[in-house]
């Protein structure tokens, strides 16, 4: 690569970096850590490629800069608990955001694949979810209780199970991503034809509406959440498929941190969607309107956490940090 192109590859992220050193006291030393690393793997391409070039002196500076920073600010509050929810994740998330939106059209579309595959076949969900499952479902629809199945279990040792699987799902999708990315799509393929197989066959026994409040109910923030574990699994996986100017062991750290912070912060999710499953599904006498305005409140809530949330920190720290270069320009003035 020459100089040029390896300046404008990365002369905005070099800037973000000095707005980072003048506003470290607002910045969690995660950030401050990760980009430190990032900067020290420009600054040994240069120092490899361009060692008397006025940019890898540049660079030393700042890397520098950016240490003493770290050092500086290296004590962590007690409030890490609170503020790797808060603001860790979210701003990992924003990171990610193109892996979450891929994450997301791989679940839907096969979403739709699983139901078509269910409306041109009838055998379908046969060979998706077993013939056990299938005539179980069956038997509770000639009983009359189609959602039988939510209620064939105590309630706390469901819990445990439905948690326990769930969260043992999305570390599958994470740790799947050491196999390619192609392993993490391949199991949330697995997951979403499910789905739709599984709708599509309510549906043609006119069960679709109850079905889906039924599974919605708690899958709102269940299967969200597997879509965001699907996301830390691409960060894995694309971490060493495609590590860019990054060595390839650098950069599939770089996408192992990121993933085990997503998978992580998903965990309590897991929790709400597995008290839900367990002690509010099973009653399937509840209100429509009741259902409905649990599902509408999860949806939102997963839209604010893993979308806008992640936004607006994204945007106030850029805001911190164009405040701060005024600040510093009215200084020097």
């Amino acid at each position: 690569m020459k100089e040029v192109s390896f300046i404008r590859r990365n002369i905005d992220k070099w800037k973000a970096m000095e707005d980072t050193v003048d506003n470290a006291y607002s910045v969690s030393p995660d950030v401050l850590a990760d980009a430190y690393q990032e900067l020290t793997a420009d600054l040994a391409f240069s120092q490899t490629h361009f060692p008397e070039a006025r940019i890898t002196a540049y660079l030393n500076n700042l890397a520098s800069a950016l240490h003493n920073e770290i050092y500086r600010n290296k004590r962590e509050k007690r409030s890490r608990i609170i503020t790797f929810w808060t603001r860790e994740v979210p701003l990992t998330m924003w990171e990610a955001r193109r892996l979450l939106l891929a994450s997301f059209l791989i679940f839907v579309v096969s979403v739709v694949i699983g139901a078509v595959s269910t409306l041109g076949d009838a055998e379908f969900p046969r060979l998706i979810m077993g013939d056990g499952y299938v005539d179980m479902t069956l038997e509770n629809i000639e009983k009359g209780e189609p959602m039988g199945v939510y209620g064939s279990e105590a309630e706390s040792p469901m819990f445990f199970r439905i948690t326990l699987n769930n969260i043992m799902v999305s570390f599958r999708c994470f740790v799947a991503g050491l196999l390619t990315s192609f392993m993490t799509g391949f199991i949330l393929m697995q997951n979403g034809i499910m789905v739709g197989a599984f709708q599509a066959f309510c549906y043609q026994h006119g069960l679709l509406w109850e079905s889906s409040l039924a599974i919605w109910l708690h899958g709102t923030i269940e299967i969200s959440s597997i879509v965001v574990a699907g996301a830390a699994g691409l960060s894995l996986g694309n971490g060493w498929l495609m590590p860019g100017t990054y060595s390839r062991l650098e950069s599939f750290r770089r996408g192992a941190v990121r993933g085990m912070k997503i998978v992580v912060g998903t965990v309590p999710l897991f929790i709400i969607a597995g008290f839900i499953e367990s002690f509010v599904t099973r009653h399937t006498d509840l209100p429509d309107v009741v259902r409905l305005g649990i599902i509408v409140l999860s949806l939102i809530f997963v839209v604010g956490y893993f979308v806008v949330l992640p936004w607006r920190l994204y945007g106030r720290k850029e805001t911190i940090s164009d405040h701060g270069n005024q600040e510093n320009r009215e200084t020097e003035n």
